[in-house]
C-alpha cells in the first residue's frame, strides 16, 4: 500500500510576477528547485499565505540566479506579485520507505535566496 507525504517544499517564497498572457505553470529558478529536489513539469500545490489560496500547477525551470517564482496563465489570477507562497510537493511512499524519508524543505529570504 502506498500513502502520501510531503516531498518537499520551498517555505515563504516571494511571488516575483504573475503572468496572465502564458500558458499554465510556476516558473521557479533552478538553483531552487535543484535544492528542493523538484523537476520540470512535477506538480505542486501552491498556498498563498497572503489570501488563502490554494491549487496545483506544474513545474517549468526559471533562469538560475534569478530567483524567479512566477505564475503563470490561469494560476497568475489566485496570486499577486509580492505574495508570499508555499510550493509543496508530494511523493507515495511505502510504510517501509516512509521509516527512513525526510522531506527536502528550503527556506528563503525576503528576495528567495536559500537561508
Amino acid at each position: 500500500m502506498l500513502f502520501e507525504f510531503l516531498y518537499s517544499k520551498i517555505h515563504r517564497a516571494t511571488v516575483t510576477d504573475a503572468n496572465l498572457n502564458y500558458v499554465g505553470s510556476i516558473t521557479i529558478d533552478e538553483e531552487l528547485m535543484e535544492k528542493a529536489n523538484l523537476k520540470v513539469g512535477q506538480k505542486v500545490d501552491i498556498l498563498d499565505i497572503n489570501n488563502g489560496e490554494r491549487f496545483q500547477t506544474y513545474i517549468i525551470k526559471g533562469q538560475s540566479g534569478n530567483r524567479d517564482i512566477c505564475l503563470n496563465g490561469a494560476a497568475a489570477r489566485k496570486v499577486q506579485k509580492g505574495d508570499k507562497i508555499i510550493i509543496v510537493a508530494y511523493a507515495y511512499l511505502t510504510k517501509e520507505e516512509e521509516t527512513n524519508f525526510e522531506p527536502t524543505i528550503v527556506m528563503v529570504d525576503e528576495n528567495n535566496n536559500p537561508i
